[in-house]
């Protein structure tokens, strides 16, 4: 059973259908004979910016694939915008973890409207389908990387038109899947001011997996934290503690909080163990490519 902690909007009955951007009902999902999540429930608001926490297999993509309609409950049921979640559903922008790989010759204008033609066929571009592109570069505030090749960009302004790929259309949800990945801390803080700035524009939920909390305070609204096969949602306060975390894992969990920054600390030999160390000049993953170091799991700041 899922983890439930007090928060703004509890799964029950806090909004209609017609209010609610995501909602769980006793979901489990399954990869092969894997169990990843078992009897989850929660509920999103719509326009709502929801972190989505946990360490590496606790089902942060798998969930987002459930979202989109690409993999079935095993059990229970979800429902996006008021209905079932279904294969190909136009209201949803979805920026995946495992990105194709990237046409370096093109221009930015052209990349984006590349997930236009993917979404509406050949041939497509109209004056409907060209303002479309124009509008979404518009919302990343990507104009000035229209003419420019994507081999000239950085990797913060590749990101900013993969988001733009993503808000194509204006979607009413958007699902980010690790957009973080490989940027350096003044890069993630843009990319995050910059999709709350679309949120805001748009007035959609936005789902926002990231390995740790760090980015993303000041941003989302609650976070969603994985864990175990289980859930938590509420705000940091609530969720990022030492009673309900060693709850979701069912083993001794820590929360320090050192000088304005938690550290959630478990001795545990199961569960991902990552440091995140930029301050100290890290990447992602350290030096070694891990970032394995005395149990940490989780910082922020």
């Amino acid at each position: 059973m899922s983890h439930h902690v007090p928060a703004p909007c509890p799964p029950e009955p806090c909004a209609t259908a017609a209010m609610t951007a995501v909602r769980f009902d006793h979901v489990s999902l399954a990869l092969g004979t894997r169990m990843v999540l078992r009897d989850v429930s929660f509920a999103i608001a719509q326009a709502e910016f929801i972190g989505v926490l946990g360490p590496n297999g606790s089902g942060k993509t798998t969930m987002m694939r459930a979202i989109l309609g690409l993999l079935a409950p095993r059990a229970g049921s979800i429902e996006v915008l008021g209905r079932r979640a279904v294969r190909g559903n136009p209201a949803l922008g979805y920026m995946p973890q495992a990105r194709r790989e990237l046409g370096l010759h093109l221009r930015g204008w052209d990349f984006v409207a590349a997930a236009g033609a993917a979404r509406w066929g050949l041939p497509w571009r109209g004056p409907a389908e060209r303002a479309a592109v124009d509008r979404a570069l518009d919302l990343v505030d990507g104009r000035d990387l229209a003419r420019r090749p994507l081999a000239a960009l950085s990797g913060g302004e590749r990101q900013r038109l993969l988001l733009a790929q993503a808000v194509l259309g204006e979607p009413k949800l958007l699902l980010l899947d690790e957009p973080l990945i490989s940027l350096d801390p003044h890069r993630q803080a843009e990319v995050v001011a910059l999709v709350r700035e679309v949120q805001r524009r748009l007035g959609i939920a936005v789902l926002f997996s990231a390995h740790e909390v760090n980015p993303l305070l000041g941003a989302m609204d609650r976070v969603l934290y994985l864990g175990a096969g289980q859930a938590a949602l509420g705000t940091v306060a609530e969720v990022i503690t030492t009673p309900v975390l060693s709850r979701l894992y069912d083993m001794p969990i820590e929360v320090l909080d050192v000088r304005g920054r938690l550290f959630v600390m478990s001795g545990g030999q199961d569960m991902e163990r990552t440091a995140h160390l930029h301050e100290h000049g890290q990447g992602e993953h350290g030096p070694g490519g891990h970032g394995q170091d005395a149990g940490a799991l989780h910082a922020r700041v």
